[in-house]
């Protein structure tokens, strides 16, 4: 009798919460992340009407973070929501142009600063002052990462991680920064109708011709089968090396431009072109450093690159080759036959800053990809992905490499259809 009293006082204990995200306009924000700070892992994702529902059993006091790329991050006590017999809270996110691209050049670069010897100085400068600010000493992050994606103007749905992430620095390939990566919960949250379209696009009619059962077993097997959790989110958090980069092309002074924004912000640009394999591939890429003009420290970096790729008669990709695949989610039968033949697209990529005894770490990484994909037989797929990372907590003391078995286990995935 105790035992199940107990029981039961737990289970009251777990309230559901819901409501709406929307923005400043009264319309319905799809796919935004909704999860508590102390708890993501119970976390959620907006359907297409905006509404979500979590359960927790944390107190009303605890934080719930609403989030979606391209707007601001909002934070609220649970108490702020509504719990199952009173009406749906409505959360309003306003627009944040900053986390999908940076107006980075506001007025000519000044013919004066560009001489070169100026120039150079002012690299020096801002290099001396990233040896300053950022940690030669190891971190660990813990993140919630999300992925969306998109197929002429139809989500296919959203996968959202959350991973522990250590950063030895200056200890990967070329002295950059070896970043490992441990994912911990992973959830697939998709609308069954946008699916069913996003799986006709992949294969065609012949999945209309599927029996109920088979149908369920391929999209199953469509979601599990590429773990994207290497390709996607470690990636988007190993991106922007900006410590790294900046010294290997500080003497390439021709390619450095400056301007001068409001706010005591200055910027500096640097452009490259590269162009491999005969020009089958060719890449055109900006770092834009966004400084205090007074003190010279990094307050954001923004890149944005557009790449070209033509592969000749449709050669078969090898395995590493296929991972820029992994984002449709192929399956495995059908990604070893798709045969490439282009693919263009932009890519737009931020990070922004947090500060912590006088060192400066991440707290915000977005990026945000345009592309158009063109295989044989005419299968053409246009993409637009965008992507978040959000820290949620740093530890700077006592942070040792994870064990191999750690970054290597592969992560089962929650396949959540949103109502």
């Amino acid at each position: 009798m105790l035992a199940m009293n107990i029981l039961c006082l737990i289970i009251s204990l777990i309230l559901t919460y819901a409501g709406r995200v929307v923005d400043q306009d009264g319309q319905p924000i799809p796919y935004a992340t909704v999860y508590p700070q102390e708890q993501p892992e119970v976390g959620t994702a907006t359907n297409n009407d905006g509404y979500f529902r979590f359960q927790t059993d944390l107190p009303a006091a605890s934080e719930v973070i609403f989030s979606f790329i391209g707007y601001e991050k909002v934070s609220l006590p649970l108490a702020a929501l509504s719990s199952s017999n009173t009406s749906l809270a409505t959360v309003t996110l306003k627009e944040q142009p900053i986390a999908l691209q940076e107006t980075v050049v506001a007025a000519k670069p000044s013919k004066q600063r560009n001489k070169r010897k100026q120039m150079a100085a002012l690299l020096h400068a801002v290099y001396l002052k990233l040896e300053q600010e950022f940690p030669d000493q190891p971190s660990q992050y813990q993140i919630v990462s999300d992925v969306r994606m998109n197929s002429e103007g139809a989500t296919w749905g959203m996968e959202q991680m959350i991973a522990n992430i250590v950063v030895m620095p200056e200890e990967g390939r070329e002295g950059t920064d070896s970043v490992q990566f441990q994912g911990r919960f992973c959830k697939r949250f998709f609308d069954a109708a946008k699916r069913a379209q996003a799986d006709e696009i992949l294969a065609g009619q012949a999945i209309e011709r599927m029996e109920e059962k088979s149908k369920e077993k391929f999209m199953r097997r469509a979601a599990n089968a590429i773990d994207s959790g290497v390709v996607v989110h470690r990636a988007l958090f190993a991106m922007g090396n900006m410590r790294y980069d900046f010294e290997q092309s500080m003497s390439d002074l021709k390619h450095w431009t400056v301007s001068n924004e409001s706010e005591g912000e200055t910027v500096l640009t640097h452009t490259q072109k590269v162009s491999r394999f005969l020009g089958f591939f060719k890449l055109t890429f900006q770092r834009h450093y966004i400084i205090d003009s007074r003190t010279y420290a990094v307050r954001r970096f923004s890149e944005q690159a557009e790449v070209k790729i033509t592969i000749p008669f449709g050669v078969k990709l090898d395995a590493d080759e296929l991972q820029i695949l992994n984002l449709v989610n192929m399956d495995e039968n059908r990604i070893e036959k798709f045969r490439l033949k282009k693919l263009r697209g932009t890519v737009n990529y931020n990070t922004i800053y947090q500060r912590r005894d006088g060192h400066v770490y991440p707290l915000e990484k977005n990026m945000q990809v345009d592309a158009h994909i063109l295989g044989s037989k005419k299968a053409e797929i246009p993409l637009v992905v965008k992507a978040t990372q959000r820290v949620t907590s740093l530890q700077t003391t006592d942070v040792k490499p994870m064990p191999r078995s750690q970054i290597t286990r592969r992560l089962s995935r929650q396949i959540v259809e949103i109502y």
